[in-house]
């Protein structure tokens, strides 16, 4: 319905941003909301996609058309869901997501929060030879983790947004525990601690 919308980035939560346009807000869960902290009051394009069933109506939204394309093929995948797809989306290492696919590898893929085995044997079914056509133009360096030098140390804020994020992917509080104090270590933004956070949780 809506292949993208451009507005001002109003808000930007743990679970979703806020994208307001022509007097009207459209509210977009996104894999990493903290990515468009940067453009807060700024102008952005989202790439859309709107998800319909019967109790819930919601917007998706991405950086760019392959990712979107990425995330409506995970859908397609019986046992995932939008939350599901989000998840594997804001991994940080999509092509690790699809040498897993290609090569069958399954204890990489029940690594995702709410993958099975019987779920990763299906995305292994349904995708495998399916993905090259998503994976050149945007898989080297969307997610690629940003490691330049920051001056200003990281506040506990920015932590504490990343940990609700990844709690909202649907990662466990037992999990997140084990990669919090090495998260402390690092002084990074939101969106950076995010990424090294799904990082080590898939190691």
């Amino acid at each position: 319905m809506f292949e993208f919308i451009e507005g001002k980035v109003d808000f930007v939560g743990p679970e979703y941003i806020v994208l307001a346009t022509n007097g009207i807000g459209f509210q977009i869960m996104t894999p990493n909301p903290f990515i468009y902290s940067k453009d807060q009051g700024q102008e952005a394009k989202v790439y859309t996609y709107h998800y319909v069933r019967e109790d819930v109506m919601a917007l998706y939204g991405f950086q760019s058309r392959q990712e979107k394309t990425l995330f409506t093929k995970l859908l397609n995948v019986s046992g995932i869901g939008p939350k599901g797809a989000l998840a594997i989306l804001a991994s940080g290492e999509p092509e690790q997501v699809v040498d897993a696919i290609e090569n069958e590898d399954e204890a990489f893929l029940v690594k995702f929060p709410g993958v099975g085995k019987k779920t990763a044997r299906q995305m292994i079914l349904d995708l495998k030879g399916k993905l090259q056509n998503v994976v050149p133009d945007f898989f080297p360096d969307l997610f690629a983790p940003e490691r330049g030098e920051r001056t200003v140390q990281a506040t506990n804020q920015e932590l504490e947004e990343a940990m609700l994020a990844l709690k909202a992917l649907g990662y466990s509080e037992k999990e997140l525990k084990k990669i919090e104090p090495a998260l402390q270590k690092e002084s990074l933004s939101t969106d950076q601690y995010i990424k090294l956070g799904l990082q080590k949780l898939l190691r």
